[in-house]
Formats: structure tokens, sequence, C-alpha cells
């Protein structure tokens, strides 16, 4: 009899590619890019199918079919696009949002709102998506915000912070 666990050969492999893939996924909006895909496969299906319940079949094949199989494919690429190419996050985000709110009165409700509310998740998320090493304050706003108001202030000239009255600022008397 064999023994059914998988080859240290094979654990050692299949730990190196999900190592990859992770490193991979970290270095892009990879759920964004997941949620827009996603959101185009009901919007393209609902005008093409028959829904049989019991002895009713609900068609909702209408004239929305071209606009939802464009609508569809539409997102499609754009999902693809923000895992391939991930500076074009906040083009292929606004892209994703117009065209998941578009869907609504062109293509059956959105594929049903199945489409829409992933398309919307995920546009949202990839214009929210920042590259993990490109803030120095490691997600903090306020930090961030206070590093790039006091960077290269040599004293002279005007600050965007002032000085408070209480710490000598120009309304101290």
């Amino acid at each position: 009899m064999r023994n059914p666990t998988v080859p240290a050969q094979w654990h050692d492999a299949l730990s190196r590619t999900g190592q990859r893939f992770r490193s991979w996924r970290d270095t892009r909006p990879f759920w964004a890019g997941l949620s827009t895909l996603s959101a185009g496969l009901p919007i393209m299906y609902f005008p093409y199918a028959h829904l049989t319940w019991g002895s009713v079949t609900l068609a909702l094949s209408t004239t929305a079919g071209a606009a939802s199989l464009v609508i569809g494919i539409l997102l499609g690429v754009l999902g693809l696009l923000l895992w391939f190419q991930p500076n074009a996050r906040i083009f292929a985000g606004i892209a994703a949002i117009l065209l998941s709110l578009i869907a609504l009165p062109l293509a059956n409700f959105g594929g049903l709102f199945l489409g829409t509310l992933p398309g919307l998740i995920g546009g949202s998320l990839a214009c929210a998506w920042t590259a993990d090493g490109s803030n120095s304050s490691h997600g903090n706003p306020v930090a961030a915000s206070q590093e790039a108001a006091t960077a290269g202030h040599d004293g002279h000239g005007p600050t965007l912070f002032p000085a408070a009255p209480g710490d000598g600022g120009q309304h101290a008397r």
C-alpha cells in the first residue's frame, strides 16, 4: 500500500509556488482585479440564459444583450489590467465603477445586481490600493501628511501648518 502523503519534492515545489504567488499578489491590487473580473460574468450571463424554476422559464434576453456583452468583456479586461498593469489602477478603478453603474439600466439591472456590486467594490478597491513600499509612515495618514508638510522646510517662507498661538505662532500676543 502506498503512502497517501505528498512526496517531499512536491511539497517543496508547492511551497515555493505558493510563496511566489503570494509575493506576486502583494505587489498589485489582486482583490480589486478579482472582484472586477468576477463582476463581468453575471452581466454577460443573464441576457443569454434561460433560468428555470419548476415549470416556469425566465428568459431575460432583451435588446440589452449587446450592451451586456460589451460591458462584461470590458470589466473582465479591466480586472486583468489591474493584475498585470498595477500602475493603471486609478484609470481601471474609475472605469470599472462607471461601467458597473452603466450596467444598471443597460444590462438587466447590472446582472441582477450580481455584477454591479462586485464591480463597484473592485473599482473602489483599485482606487484605494497603494503599494507597500510607497509610504514611509507605514499606513498612518496623519504621519504621512505631517511628513509631507515639513519636508524641505528650512525655517524660512510660508508653511502649510503654522504654529499654534501657544507655540509662538503669528497670532500670539
